[in-house]
Order: structure tokens, then C-alpha cells, then sequence
């Protein structure tokens, strides 16, 4: 898992927490692409552009497939290139793209925040926004996060990590959970840590002040309906509160495979 700093050096590039940004890399590539581009969330709030530019911060793990014939590992052409790069290397991006999620103005609203692996870069734009960048926070903000190893939880809540700086807020918790067994997902260990905590996020689902963002691997949609469906009481009530969310404009997801 990589943390990379990047510097556009246009200070006319600008963004918004929660969108994406694409990393082309240069061919050529397998079936003769020329290129090849990978969209990764960013991971920082913004910033007050300044001459030498504007940054980005990604969140970056570096992949591999197997081909499931023969038994043929592959790297992952973006996250390997990424992982791969040295401090002062130039890279061609494309966006930034539009995003799902969005940010309530009204700074009594609850945020309750639920991801996996890398899922979590826009969470940590959406605390660095508005901690450091509007202040006066007073609504609820609970991040509940899932990981297979404890690179994965590079954001979450420990005294020497990089959320820490939030935890005197009094609005805000992060709750972590560490696979627990050699082949348990991200989305078991969300499972396990989000069970631990059910009665709470359900509390703030029912209040009409909630918005709710959701962002990882596609297994954790399936997670957080099993969760929630145990505290609403059976799958269609859970369902019912859901649409609820989705009608009022509170539900936000980004589930990728």
C-alpha cells in the first residue's frame, strides 16, 4: 500500500472531495493499447492553489490477478506503475471526474461513513474538509472501516496515524476492524467491526439528519445490508429505510469490483 503525493503543476486544476482522477500509463499494452488509465479517488481536501501548483494525495495498493487456468500471476498495470514510481517522476492524469458522493452544506448534518481498503481516501478528504477547511463541525461523524492486514488500515483510528488528528473532536469516531483469520476479506472484517457497533449506526440512519456514504469493494453493499437488516428487524424494513436514504438525496455509494 502506497500513499502518494502529487503536484499539478497547473494551478488552474481544481476538484472536489469525493472525485477521481485517471493515471494514463504509457503503452504499449497487452491486445496493442497504446495506453492504459486507471481512475483512483483523491484523497486530500482542497487546497488554496498556489504557484508551484495544486496536490493530490492517492491511496494506492498494489494488485495482482491470477489467471484462474493456469495459475499465471499478473500485476495490476496501473497500481504496479504507481507503486513503482519515484519521488519527482512526471505522470499524465486525465479529470477530474464528476463523483456520487455529496457533501451536505448544513454543518449540523451527521455523516456516517462506511468503506473498505482504499474506500477510504474520500472519507479522509471528507474529514480533512470540514475539520480544517470550514470548522465548526457539530453534526455526528462515524467512520466504520474494514481491512485484510493492517496496511490497509493506514487512515484508520490510531494515535500515530493520520485520522488521529480528528480525535478531539467531539463529533467524530472512527471504529477499525483487522481481518481476523489468512483469508478473510475486507468486507469480513467490516462485517465483524460494523456488528460490533450496529446499534448506534442504526440510531443515526433514523435520524432524518444522516446522509450516509458508502465506498469499496463490491461485497461491502451485500455487508451492509445483512448488518442493518438484523437491527431494522427483517430485509424489508431495512430495504424501506434505504429508499428512504436514496429518495431524500442521504445515501451515496461507490462499489467497484
Amino acid at each position: 500500500m502506497r500513499h502518494l503525493s502529487v503536484q499539478v503543476l497547473d494551478p488552474a486544476f481544481q476538484f472536489a472531495e469525493g472525485q477521481s482522477i485517471g493515471v494514463v500509463v504509457p503503452g504499449p499494452h497487452p491486445f496493442g493499447n497504446p495506453y492504459h488509465v486507471r481512475r483512483y479517488s483523491i484523497a486530500n481536501a482542497r487546497s488554496v492553489p498556489q504557484d508551484s501548483g495544486v496536490a493530490l494525495d492517492l491511496l494506492v495498493r498494489r494488485c495482482f490477478s491470477i489467471d484462474e487456468v493456469s495459475g499465471e500471476r499478473y500485476p495490476g498495470i496501473a497500481s504496479n506503475y504507481l507503486c513503482d514510481a519515484k519521488p519527482g517522476d512526471r505522470l499524465t492524469i486525465s479529470g477530474p471526474y464528476l463523483s456520487p458522493f455529496k457533501m451536505p452544506l448544513d454543518n449540523n448534518a451527521n455523516l456516517l461513513m462506511i468503506g473498505t481498503g482504499t474506500g477510504i481516501a474520500p472519507f479522509r478528504a471528507f474529514v480533512q474538509l470540514i475539520y480544517e477547511r470550514r470548522g465548526g463541525w457539530q453534526g455526528q461523524v462515524r467512520l466504520y472501516y474494514g481491512g485484510r492486514t493492517g496496511l490497509d488500515l493506514m487512515y484508520a483510528n490510531d494515535e500515530t496515524t493520520d485520522l488521529a488528528d480528528y480525535y478531539d473532536e467531539a463529533t467524530f469516531k472512527a471504529f477499525k476492524s483487522l481481518a481476523q483469520r489468512p483469508l478473510m476479506r475486507s468486507s469480513d472484517a467490516l462485517e465483524q467491526g460494523l456488528s460490533e457497533h450496529a446499534a448506534e449506526a442504526w440510531a443515526l440512519i433514523q435520524d432524518p439528519k444522516t446522509h450516509v456514504f458508502v465506498a469499496g469493494l463490491g461485497r461491502i453493499a451485500t455487508v451492509l445490508d445483512k448488518v442493518m437488516a438484523d437491527q431494522a428487524g427483517s430485509a424489508d424494513a431495512w430495504k424501506a429505510s434505504k429508499q428512504t436514504l436514496i429518495d431524500e438525496k442521504r445515501w451515496s455509494e461507490l462499489v467497484y469490483n
